[in-house]
């Protein structure tokens, strides 16, 4: 009879009814983590974004040291394709160990979103250097950078919004500075907060 017990202990609670209200509050959450998934790019690369910020400091010692502003400028041109680079391969990597496809919705509205800015600021650029107006180059590509992370983050982690508009902020103060303060802020801004924020991700976001 001591063994009776537990089995129509066991019985009588496996009989009881569920609770609706905490059933609808699990597929509410279900529906809003899978939801948040199917809308989110993941795939922005935290270690890439590490390395990118190392070689940015890199370059600003470089172009810092050059006598020229044009030499120093060549230096951030390359940098630039180098930047360009990794981040790409970084996000192709991190998209293929997640299971995401770069080709996804997430992913495309992420870079329709990202291009327009950066197209702006490539434009900008060139034209400040046709016109000889080197001084203001450094301040715009922080701006039009920041500018375009801001709003393709808006369909990524909530932190990457965050980093733009922070590269907004460097941009502004660099038009502020004198000119000679243009390096030590893009090594601030390209440098710094991609470590930073770099770090953040990978340990977040799954690297």
């Amino acid at each position: 009879m001591a063994n009776v017990t537990p089995l129509r202990k066991q019985e009588a609670e496996s009989e009881k009814p569920v609770n609706i209200s905490d059933r609808a509050i699990d597929n509410l959450a279900f529906i809003r983590e899978t939801m948040a998934r199917s809308t989110q790019f993941t795939a922005v690369p935290g270690y890439g974004g590490i390395l990118m910020g190392v070689t940015a400091c890199v370059a600003a010692y470089i172009a810092s040291i050059q006598v020229y502003r044009v030499d120093s400028l060549t230096v951030w041109l390359v940098e630039a394709a180098l930047a360009f680079a990794i981040g790409l391969l970084a996000m192709w990597q991190k998209a293929k160990l997640g299971g995401q496809s770069l080709l996804s919705t997430p992913s495309r509205k992420f870079a329709f979103s990202f291009a327009p800015p950066m197209f702006v600021g490539v434009v900008t650029v060139l034209g400040l250097w046709k016109f000889g107006q080197y001084d203001l180059m450094a301040p715009v590509c922080m701006l039009a950078y920041g500018a375009a992370v801001a709003c393709g983050g808006a369909f990524s982690a909530r932190v990457i919004p965050v980093m733009g508009w922070l590269f907004m902020a460097c941009g502004a103060i660099a038009l502020l500075l004198p000119t000679k303060y243009a390096d030590p802020m893009m090594a601030v801004s390209f440098g710094g907060l991609h470590i930073i924020f770099g770090a953040i991700i990978a340990r977040r976001y799954g690297g």
